[in-house]
């Protein structure tokens, strides 16, 4: 599979959640869940804000095989999920699963008080899946270890506030060069609903 045939099993479902169903079906950050979605194989969790670490979400997505991989601060809300730290490797349900730094440089809570800070081990994915790999950013802002992130798809968040700026999510795609790049975190409330099309119209300039 390629980078392009592996995107036609992708589906957003609003601000930072995803779900792959290649097989296995995988969910990235589920949350605000509608209709009756299949069963998840994966559920990978990037950190414990309510937004992105939502128990009664992946409650309603889980069977009794289902793995979740979380945060070390989320996985204390998830019981049974399996922690995963930045720079981890893990292998599950044949899918290669690395967990990569995720946290702010410059959006601030308080004056020297990131909402993301790095000593929270916050973590983004990278996973492998029919010889693909996707980057799944989470809540991140252009860090410079992007530099180093080998991908084929990368989603990346584009709201600023809390996350990355447009044109801060540009420059990251530009670090990590990935054939296909998607915007994600914007449009429920955070963001713009035009930030997903100017994030596309910049890349192509």
């Amino acid at each position: 599979m390629n980078a392009q045939e592996l995107v036609k099993h992708l589906h957003w479902l609003g601000h930072d959640s995803f779900r792959l169903d290649v097989p296995p079906v995988i969910y990235f950050d589920p949350w605000k869940l509608k209709g009756n979605l299949p069963t998840a194989d994966l559920v990978l969790v990037s950190h414990h804000h309510p937004d992105h670490c939502s128990p009664a979400d992946i409650k309603k997505i889980s069977g009794p095989n289902t793995v979740v991989i979380a945060s070390s601060m989320a996985a204390r809300e998830l019981p049974g999920a399996q922690v995963m730290r930045p720079g981890d490797k893990l292998s599950v349900a044949g899918v290669e699963i690395e967990a990569v730094p995720a946290y702010n440089v410059n959006k601030f809570r308080a004056p020297g008080v990131p909402f993301h800070p790095k000593n929270e081990q916050h973590v983004g994915y990278i996973v492998t899946v029919a010889g693909v790999r996707v980057y799944f950013a989470g809540d991140t802002d252009h860090i410079p270890e992007m530099v180093d992130f080998r991908c084929d798809v990368a989603l990346l968040p584009v709201s600023g506030t809390y996350v990355m700026t447009v044109e801060e999510a540009v420059a990251a795609a530009r670090d990590i060069k990935a054939e296909i790049t998607i915007p994600m975190h914007y449009g429920s409330g955070i963001g713009s609903a035009d930030d997903g099309a100017r994030f596309n119209a910049l890349l192509k300039l």
